[in-house]
C-alpha cells in the first residue's frame, strides 16, 4: 500500500503513525506531508527516515489512500483533488462529516457500510465516537429515543498551543492564549464556535454526527466544556430508552461491545478516569446507574483518550477496514 500522511507533525500526524507501526500496517511506500515551515527536515518509521514534502507534491506520487489531519480548509481543498485521481482519502477535520455523499464511519459500528465508490471517508469527531462506542450496543438493543451528554474535554483537542497554555499557567508562565480565559484551575463551557442558537459547534457536532452514524431519531442535548487536563475526555451521559431495561442487561451489552471496557467497582473506588486512559485505543465506561427521577433511562461516564480511538486509531481501523473488504491494494 503506497499511503500519505497529509499533517503528519501535528500531534495526530504523529500518533497515526505511531499507531501504524503498533498495528503492522503493510506499507510499501510512504509520504509525510508537511507545512512549508518543516518542508526537507526529517521524521522517523520504522527506524527509516522520510523526508517531510509539500502537499502539491503528492499530486505527483502514485498513490492508494491519503489520511488527512490538517483541518478543514486543507481537507476542502485538497482531498478532492486526490479523489479525482483515483486516491482513496480518510479526513481527520469536520469538513466532510455531515455531507451525504460522504460516510462518517466508525469501524465497530458502521464499518461493513465502506464500498469501492467510497473515495473521501470522513472520520468523527472525538467526543462522538467515544460517546457512540457504547451507545451503539445500547440501541440496538433498548432503543435510544435521547441522550443528554456533558463533555469534560481535555485541551489536547484544541491542539499543542492548548496544551501549551496549560503548562505555561501551572508554572506562571506569561505566554500566548488559545482560549479567552485562563484554563489553569478553571473549566470553560466553550468548545469551539457558538452558533447563533446559542450551541457551540462541538456541541451540534456532537447532536448531528450521532443521527448520522447511528440513528437519525435520537434526540441529542450537548454541553461541551474544556478542563484543565492535558488528554483524554470524558462525558457524562443521560439515556432514555424505548424499552424498559435490567441493568446487569446493561453490563452484558457493554461487556460485549468490541473495543468498550466496563470499569465500575464503587466499592473499591473503580471508575474511568483520563489519568489512566492515555495511549490506550478502548473506551471506558463507569458510574453505571438507573436515572431513578425518569423513566427507562440510564446515567453513564464515559472515558477515552481523544488523540488515540477519537482520532488516531479510528483513522487506522478505517483503513484496516479497506484492507478487510479488499477496497484497497
Amino acid at each position: 500500500m503506497r499511503l500519505a500522511i497529509v499533517g503528519a507533525t501535528g500531534m495526530v500526524g504523529r500518533i497515526i503513525l505511531k499507531v501504524l507501526e503498533e498495528r503492522k500496517i503493510n506499507i510499501t511506500e510512504l509520504f509525510l506531508v508537511a507545512s512549508e515551515s518543516s518542508v526537507g527536515k526529517k521524521m522517523l518509521f520504522l527506524n527509516k527516515e522520510y523526508k517531510l514534502i509539500r502537499l502539491v507534491d503528492l499530486l505527483k506520487k502514485n498513490l492508494d489512500l491519503a489520511l488527512f489531519s490538517a483541518g478543514a480548509a486543507i481537507a476542502k481543498e485538497w482531498a478532492p483533488k486526490l479523489a479525482e485521481r483515483g486516491v482513496k482519502v480518510i479526513d481527520n477535520s469536520s469538513y466532510f462529516r455531515m455531507k451525504k455523499k460522504h460516510k462518517l464511519i466508525i469501524p465497530e459500528i458502521n464499518g461493513e457500510q465502506l464500498q469501492n465508490s467510497d473515495m473521501i471517508i470522513a472520520n468523527p469527531n472525538c467526543s462522538t465516537i467515544q460517546l457512540l462506542m457504547p451507545l451503539a450496543a445500547l440501541h440496538k438493543k433498548f432503543i435510544i429515543q435521547r441522550v443528554i451528554v456533558s463533555t469534560y474535554q481535555s485541551v489536547s483537542g484544541t491542539g499543542m498551543k492548548a496544551i501549551q497554555q496549560l503548562k505555561n499557567e501551572e508554572e506562571g508562565v506569561t505566554g500566548g492564549m488559545i482560549y479567552p480565559h485562563p484554563i489553569y484551575q478553571n473549566t470553560l463551557p466553550h468548545c469551539d464556535v457558538f452558533q447563533d442558537n446559542g450551541y457551540t459547534k462541538e456541541e451540534i457536532k456532537l447532536t448531528m454526527e450521532t443521527k448520522k452514524i447511528l440513528d437519525n431519531n435520537i434526540e441529542v442535548s450537548a454541553t461541551a466544556v474544556r478542563v484543565p487536563v492535558s488528554r483524554g475526555h470524558s462525558e457524562s451521559v443521560n439515556i432514555t430508552f424505548e424499552k424498559e431495561f435490567k441493568l446487569k442487561e446493561i453490563y452484558s451489552a457493554l461487556e460485549n461491545s468490541k473495543g468498550v471496557i466496563v470499569v465500575d467497582n464503587i466499592l473499591k473506588d473503580e471508575y474511568p478516569m483520563p489519568i489512566n486512559v492515555k495511549d490506550k485505543d478502548e473506551v471506558f465506561v463507569g458510574r453505571i446507574r438507573r436515572d431513578f427521577s425518569f423513566d427507562k433511562s440510564l446515567n453513564l461516564w464515559i472515558v477515552a483518550d481523544n488523540l488515540r480511538k477519537g482520532a488516531a486509531t479510528n483513522t487506522v481501523q478505517i483503513v484496516e477496514s479497506l484492507l478487510e473488504k479488499k477496497l484497497l491494494k
